[in-house]
């Protein structure tokens, strides 16, 4: 999976330079933040639907374009998809509950 991941990562850099013209990603990057978070509300409603259809391949199909546009977003902000692995490996064998709690003692 992580193979996957580092390939989207690296077409989604290349698309940072690509004509948004010919380009989908570039056309996002070009017209900015508020389009992509924009996508992103779009692709979580419609994974949100489909998940209340019980429609295994449409949440499949939905849930891909969540991902890949969530994946967008991080690489408009610079932000690496194995920094969000590292992240969710770093919650292995802890308590979700605890951790959320430690995360909101961290912002107090």
């Amino acid at each position: 999976m992580t193979d996957t991941l580092e390939k989207i990562a690296e077409i989604l850099e290349q698309r940072k330079n690509a004509d948004p013209e010919i380009s989908y990603v570039a056309s996002l990057y070009q017209r900015g933040l508020d389009v992509i978070l924009k996508k992103l509300g779009e692709e979580s409603a419609e994974l949100i639907i489909a998940a209340k259809n019980p429609d295994k391949q449409a949440v499949i199909h939905e849930t891909a374009d969540l991902w890949f546009h969530t994946l967008v977003l991080l690489a408009s902000l610079d932000v690496k998809a194995v920094d969000v692995l590292a992240e969710l490996e770093r919650r292995f064998g802890q308590s979700g509950l605890k951790e959320k709690q430690n995360r909101h003692n961290k912002q107090v």
